[in-house]
């Protein structure tokens, strides 16, 4: 477990992203996202991501229902705010315009008010089924940083101060406004989706050297870039649209490197993200526990050290810089087998998508 910046809040090398669970695409059953959470808790995940805007939340009712199987102090969740859910009756169709299968019950409103951000995590908590949270996320503020940073933010820093939450921070696909955050407030963490992957390393340049000096934690989502790096095929997805052709080509010859090192692009995908000294935890989406059981595969395969220096060679990535030194991994991280922590059964590693069905929330 890996601490976020200064709080005394712990993750898991590998946090289970629990967009699927909330019909992400398509539907869920509820025994699918029960197994799917077992399953991750099984490989030792202790991290859990959920939000509101996932399936108008049914992903944290789900995540709930299935996390009290579990003792609370052995786990971490994390929930945003951002957009609350207010009740339509009836429901106007289906949710799928964003991208979950759920009947429009809801519908989502931006605020990032002091009084929308409480009411929000009072609504979280009551879906959850817990009494305390131990993450809380300004939600994807791209479009309503003024009030964020004047409003949102003082409240999550107010909730921290009255023992609410353990850890506060903001949760973007950019950097821009991240490393903000960063720069400008006492965020404990940073959810980064998308932008430190082996296709994209736009955090690179500004988010990770802010979060270093500053002490700040990052977490990674997106480590698939919404499937491409998980099943690079035609047809295979890119940030949430159709994969250009020569992001496809450049994924597919990294998937040769990969395969010639004796790795998977998968595995090479996780072990890439983790390997930042910034990054505390990488999330991967599963909506089953066959795709659970598979990320923790990949990312207790130890990734050699000869695939990264031809992935730079031969330019499908850039020179390493040298603050850049990964992390060592922990015997428990790396083995893939149970760790002592529990006598339930647990093991180092992520819950994530398999080949093809790789699910990661925007």
């Amino acid at each position: 477990m890996t601490g976020l910046g200064r709080s005394g809040v712990e993750v898991s090398a590998l946090g289970l992203g629990a967009a699927p669970l909330g019909n992400l695409y398509s539907e869920v059953s509820d025994e699918q996202a029960h197994d799917t959470v077992t399953a991750a808790w099984r490989r030792g995940v202790r991290y859990f991501d959920t939000a509101p805007h996932y399936g108008l939340g049914l992903s944290e009712r789900r995540l709930g229902a299935a996390l009290r199987d579990f003792p609370r102090a052995r786990y971490t969740v994390s929930t945003k705010v951002g957009r609350r859910l207010e009740p339509m009756d009836p429901p106007d169709g289906d949710d799928l315009a964003h991208g979950f299968a759920v009947p429009a019950a809801h519908r989502r409103v931006w605020d990032f008010s002091a009084d929308g951000v409480r009411r929000s995590l009072e609504s979280s908590l009551e879906r959850l089924g817990l009494d305390r949270v131990d993450v809380v996320y300004l939600h994807d503020p791209d479009d309503h940083g003024e009030q964020a940073f004047r409003e949102g933010y003082p409240a999550l820093e107010r909730l921290r101060a009255e023992g609410m939450v353990g850890a506060i921070g903001a949760g973007m696909n950019q950097t821009e406004m991240l490393t903000r955050f960063i720069r400008d407030t006492d965020v404990d963490v940073v959810l980064c989706a998308g932008r430190y992957t082996l296709l994209d390393q736009r955090a690179r340049a500004d988010l990770l050297p802010a979060a270093l000096e500053r002490g700040v934690s990052v977490v990674v989502g997106g480590a698939f870039n919404s499937g491409l790096l998980a099943d690079p095929r035609p047809g295979a997805t890119y940030d949430y649209a159709r994969a250009p052709a020569g992001l496809l080509e450049r994924a597919l010859r990294m998937k040769a490197v990969a395969g010639r090192h004796g790795v998977t692009l998968r595995a090479a995908a996780l072990a890439f993200c983790a390997g930042h000294p910034a990054v505390a935890s990488v999330l991967v989406g599963a909506r089953s526990a066959a795709e659970a059981e598979d990320c923790a595969e990949q990312f207790a395969v130890p990734v050699p050290a000869a695939l990264w220096e031809e992935l730079r060679e031969t330019g499908l990535l850039p020179a390493q810089d040298p603050s850049e030194q990964p992390r060592e991994q922990s015997s428990e991280q790396s083995s893939g087998k149970p760790s002592e922590e529990s006598s339930e059964g647990s093991s180092a590693g992520p819950a994530g998508g398999s080949p093809g069905t790789a699910t990661e929330p925007r």
